[in-house]
């Protein structure tokens, strides 16, 4: 089973030894993600291959696609049947060496980290009195099946929103939705709480087959300040996993 300590997926932004975006194309889906993953996006293979092939043109074409490729596709590292929050966000950071394909994540060494992150490291202090980060590592909050799934998975550099409707929509459409719908082995729902920051976010909100969400502002400098600071979206994610008989999420991260 592919894990987020296989070689494809890096921690950090560079491309290493990856073959780069066109190999992307061809190799089949239990190499680009977990095996679960490839099964439940198998309807979408066909799409998928299509925006590949168009952010492999791209890069190309001479765009710096972010994030690596050895990144593009690594929140599906992580084995679907695993994840009990979902954490969506909207297009990758356009910022050169910030993007590692996890929502709202950057690289460990990346200084000074985004301010739509710090907002989240604020917001975490003020709900749950957890120390705010100098480093913008995310991986432990997916470790422990929290889905960092942005709703577009590629950017070119310094042009936010470049790769929307352009056919990642329709495969995280096919992602939520796989999520939304697991059962365990008595046909009952397995446990999942969304948090959905932003209009874009909230949109999937149909897709959720009525898992509960926790909806507020997105965190960004230019919205937190309308709802997004003071929301509590962890412990009120905490109680909802409770709730439904699942473990809470340690949301605090580790020093570096």
């Amino acid at each position: 089973m592919v894990t987020g300590e296989d070689a494809l997926f890096d921690l950090e932004p560079a491309e290493a030894a990856h073959p780069g975006f066109a190999a992307l194309c061809e190799l089949p889906l239990e190499e680009l993600m977990a095996t679960d993953w490839a099964e439940a996006l198998r309807p979408v293979e066909d799409q998928l291959r299509d925006v590949l092939a168009y952010v492999s043109g791209r890069a190309a074409d001479g765009s710096q696609v972010l994030p690596a490729a050895s990144n593009l596709l690594r929140a599906f590292s992580q084995p679907l049947a695993d994840v009990k929050v979902l954490l969506l966000g909207q297009d990758p950071y356009p910022t050169p060496g910030h993007a590692v394909g996890l929502s709202f994540a950057v690289s460990p060494t990346t200084r000074p980290i985004p301010r739509s992150l710090s907002n989240i490291y604020r917001e975490l202090h003020d709900d749950l009195g957890l120390p705010p980060r100098v480093h913008g590592d995310l991986s432990a909050w997916s470790d422990q099946g929290v889905l960092l799934l942005n709703r577009i998975l590629s950017v070119e550099a310094r042009n936010a929103g470049s790769h929307r409707n352009k056919g990642w929509e329709a495969i995280t459409t096919a992602a939520v939705t796989a999520v939304a719908n697991r059962t365990d082995a008595s046909g009952r729902r397995i446990p999942l709480v969304a948090i959905l920051w932003g209009k874009d976010a909230e949109a999937v909100v149909p897709l959720l087959a009525g898992a509960p969400s926790v909806v507020s502002a997105h965190p960004s400098p230019l919205s937190a300040s309308r709802g997004f600071f003071g929301s509590k979206p962890f412990s009120r994610t905490n109680e909802l996993l409770v709730q439904q008989g699942a473990d809470p999420v340690d949301w605090e991260l580790p020093a570096l």
